[in-house]
């Protein structure tokens, strides 16, 4: 009797590999070998899965057209399977894809704003947690500010894009008619967070993506500042904090 184990992995190859045979012992009621319904099984299961990560990527289904989308995300799908049954975390790796799948180079900026989708949708679904109020980080003295480390809210991201990324996103999500945007104008740094009951997106200083990712890595203030600086020369702390706060991107200070 073959173990449960190679039971199942012969059941899902066959599921995900339309060139694969059924899985020994697959029988119908009458005994016979049952093809043309695992067939439509496993186009069921295939679709599922294509639905369940362009869901994430509105923006990009709008810019590309449901037709592309989908078509990418069969490819993404093929290759590249979920790895929990909570399919609300499959599809992390769809921007990484795009940047490399051939047929979508003519769109250079299009991988950023797959990540924008994405970080919009992990925001979503983050914990909730208090922003830090201006007033709170006030009573902190300045000369023990820059030795302490900020706390940030589960829902808080950022992405630092050499295209206008945030802007053509924007417009694309929200605007009934698609604006035009200048491709010339610029890389743009993206904040993303869900500090009440919805997500905000926002345009960061230059800089502030860097400096948002070395505070998540427990980076002190003075230390993110200098490396943000480093990699940015216009880095500017004061508006990037101010950014931060705003948006309720905070919850903390250690």
């Amino acid at each position: 009797m073959p173990r449960l184990h190679d039971t199942q992995s012969h059941f899902a190859t066959a599921v995900h590999d339309p060139e694969s045979a059924l899985p020994p012992g697959l029988l119908g009621r009458a005994g016979e070998v049952p093809t043309a319904r695992f067939g439509v099984y496993r186009n069921n299961v295939g679709s599922s899965l294509v639905d369940a990560v362009a869901a994430n990527y509105p923006t990009i289904q709008r810019l590309v057209g449901t037709e592309f989308l989908r078509a990418m995300v069969q490819v993404y799908v093929r290759d590249t399977l979920p790895e929990t049954p909570v399919l609300i975390h499959y599809g992390a790796t769809f921007p990484g894809f795009v940047a490399a799948f051939e047929p979508a180079q003519r769109l250079p900026y299009l991988a950023d704003v797959a990540r924008i989708d994405w970080a919009w949708h992990q925001a979503y679904h983050a914990a909730e947690a208090n922003p830090l109020g201006p007033e709170q980080l006030a009573t902190i003295p300045a000369d023990e500010l820059a030795g302490r480390r900020m706390l940030l809210h589960p829902s808080a991201g950022a992405l630092s894009s050499p295209w206008p990324a945030l802007s053509i996103w924007h417009t694309n999500r929200h605007d009934a008619t698609v604006k035009p945007v200048d491709l010339r104008s610029g890389g743009q740094d993206t904040l993303i967070c869900r500090p009440a009951h919805e997500v905000g997106v926002w345009h960061l200083p230059a800089g502030g993506a860097g400096f948002l990712h070395a505070l998540a890595g427990q980076a002190t203030l003075s230390d993110a500042a200098r490396q943000s600086a480093e990699l940015t020369p216009a880095f500017d702390l004061t508006r990037t904090l101010q950014a931060l706060l705003a948006s309720g991107a905070i919850t903390g200070i250690r």
